[in-house]
């Protein structure tokens, strides 16, 4: 990621890695003093300011309530010399009170965590996280519509492929579509796409042809979305009539009926079933199932969730 780039400064990047590795080692204090000396030898170095921030915020989670100021004013520093926000300061902002949640975490950070994570991504979610969301989606499209072909399909977040290997045979062509380059070329290399797009969710749906597709999938990805009303409506105009599409989404801990979008504390959204239902009678969809779904494990148990079919009404 590009926080892990150079400031410039041979002194100030050592002193930006031993602020890490006190962060890393639960010494947020160390860290905090650390990344305030890496700025002091280069002020406009993004990434030291950001990582500032996040021991401020380790200090205000530990008991000291003094310390959401400073948190603030350090990620609202990293955003300003970085406004593109691979970073994602504007999460880190969301999370402390400052902006709207719901549109807090952008492109660029999805890109840049993606990235870093396609080597291990599929060793970590699945091995390590028990993640099953493609097997689960399949599962729900047999009982929508069993076997039926669907011709054109679109994948949306398709990563390394997972969603596109659990579809194999039951799709005659398949787009998958990614921000990631990384995650990208390891879904070619699986080679079950017949076409793979680079780009956000919003802008490549609104290049693919009006009701051109049977089927749209969406694996452990609107975690990452906000407001699921604008993609949804994408998806619609998409479908053709009677298409399909099916997608997971975490729901809240508390209630699930909320109508409002929650940015969590592991970064995250988790979205209320009075969220859904509005966002998808919006778009014009129809629900063919709505059901409790885990699809994957952290610290030690389900995180709960939606799995969802939903139809273009005919």
């Amino acid at each position: 990621m590009s926080r892990q780039r150079s400031s410039g400064d041979l002194l100030a990047d050592r002193r930006y890695a031993y602020a890490a590795a006190c962060l890393a080692e639960g010494d947020p204090a160390g860290a905090a003093e650390m990344a305030e000396q890496a700025l002091a030898l280069a002020p406009d170095y993004a990434p030291a300011w950001f990582l500032l921030g996040e021991a401020r915020d380790a200090l205000l989670r530990a008991g000291d309530p003094a310390q959401a100021a400073p948190a603030r004013e350090a990620f609202a520093r990293a955003l300003a010399l970085e406004p593109e926000d691979a970073l994602g300061a504007r999460m880190r902002l969301a999370s402390l009170g400052e902006g709207p949640a719901d549109a807090a975490i952008g492109p660029a950070y999805i890109r840049a965590l993606f990235d870093g994570y396609a080597p291990r991504f599929e060793r970590h979610l699945v091995g390590d996280l028990g993640y099953r969301g493609p097997e689960m989606i399949r599962d729900a499209l047999q009982a929508a519509a069993p076997d039926v072909r669907f011709g054109t399909a679109l994948d949306l977040g398709c990563g390394t492929g997972l969603m596109g290997a659990a579809l194999a045979g039951r799709v005659g062509h398949l787009t998958g579509i990614d921000l990631s380059p990384a995650m990208l070329a390891l879904a070619r290399r699986r080679g079950c796409y017949d076409r793979l797009l680079e780009g956000e969710l919003l802008g490549v749906l609104a290049g693919e042809p009006e009701a051109g597709a049977d089927l749209v999938t969406a694996a452990d990805v609107f975690i990452y979305c906000g407001d699921l009303g604008p993609v949804l409506a994408a998806i619609a105009r998409v479908l053709r009539r009677d298409g399909l599409a099916s997608f997971t989404v975490q729901s809240p801990e508390d209630d699930e009926t909320d109508t409002s979008v929650r940015l969590g504390p592991d970064g995250r959204y988790a979205h209320g079933d009075g969220h859904l239902r509005q966002a998808i009678a919006g778009a014009g969809l129809a629900i063919v199932s709505a059901e409790p779904a885990g699809i994957r494990r952290q610290n030690g148990r389900a995180v709960p969730g939606r799995l969802l079919v939903l139809r273009r009404p005919g």
